[in-house]
């Protein structure tokens, strides 16, 4: 707001301690913020900063306005924000987190084509393999590729499956017997994706026969290209989505193994902490991603990879 703007550009001087880093910060001239603090000490009717050809100091005056008002405006500028976001579909920041190989792979061409269509979103982008607490206020939404929600106090909007593959390098079966059966994997060689240290349970199907294995703990790991490339250098089998794997089955340098058994798919989401109703940015951003996911994509995540 413009009443605010003298206060802004003081506080600015008075954290740089610098007239000329505050133009430079806030794209004025350097006259056009001396102009503007002198304009705000004469309406106080107080000297707020203290100039010598040197620096610039606050005197206690300006000391006491700027710790008293350097709060308010932090929390006008964070109500601003929350408005803006509930009530502008078009026009705001959206901070969303993504899981790191799927964000890597889907993000910048969805991003890409996201920013043209709205210009005015602006976006803060995390991405990390844990499953963050979105009730935190760290960010408006996430996306997610996991099994089912246990969650209740948070909403989860599945999208489409994802396919998983158990794969290993060929070179691993010059070591050890390929196996047939479910029962026939040796845990020790099972590679576990898991955020807990946890060993990892895949479950396998054929007809009426279900199949629960534990992997191993010999190594453990929340992320799965990590997974992917010690599994491709010999080290292990891994079950993987299939936009992970898919060039490298192509390429020879992992084989699917256990192929006439079904393993349950994992579900694309976004998770969302509980709205009641979906915020504006959110439900922009909500409906571009599931039209891009499937228009684009055409729920072909093997195409992720190529």
């Amino acid at each position: 707001m413009q009443d605010l703007k003298p206060i802004r550009v003081f506080l600015e001087v008075a954290a740089l301690r610098s007239f000329a880093g505050a133009a430079r910060s806030l794209r004025m001239t350097p006259a056009s913020v001396t102009r503007i603090v002198a304009g705000l000490e004469t309406d106080l009717g107080q000297q707020l900063l203290v100039r010598t050809t040197r620096q610039v100091s606050l005197t206690s005056a300006g000391a006491l306005i700027a710790a008293r008002y350097r709060p308010v405006i932090e929390e006008f500028d964070r109500v601003t924000q929350d408005i803006n976001r509930a009530t502008r579909p078009d026009r705001g920041r959206l901070a969303l987190n993504a899981p790191m190989s799927l964000g890597l792979r889907l993000l910048p061409a969805m991003l890409d084509g996201f920013r043209l269509a709205y210009p005015n979103i602006a976006l803060d982008v995390q991405m990390t393999d844990a499953l963050v607490d979105i009730v935190d206020g760290a960010c408006d939404l996430a996306i997610r590729i996991s099994g089912a929600p246990t969650d209740k106090s948070t909403i989860w909007r599945k999208l489409c499956e994802v396919p998983r593959v158990t794969v290993a390098a060929p070179s691993l079966f010059n070591r050890i017997p390929q196996p047939q059966t479910p029962e026939e994997l040796d845990p020790a060689y099972c590679l576990s994706y898991s955020a807990r240290r946890a060993p990892e349970v895949w479950t396998y199907r054929k007809g009426p026969m279900k199949r629960v294995i534990h992997a191993g703990t010999e190594i453990v790991s929340n992320n799965g290209e990590f997974l992917y490339h010690l599994a491709a250098a010999g080290n292990g089998i891994v079950t993987l989505p299939s936009f992970l794997v898919q060039d490298g089955i192509a390429r020879g340098e992992v084989m699917p193994i256990l192929t006439d058994w079904e393993i349950p798919p994992l579900y694309l989401m976004l998770y969302y902490p509980p709205y009641d109703v979906l915020p504006p940015l959110v439900a922009t951003f909500t409906e571009f991603f599931e039209t891009y996911i499937r228009d684009v994509q055409g729920f072909d995540f093997g195409a992720l990879a190529r």
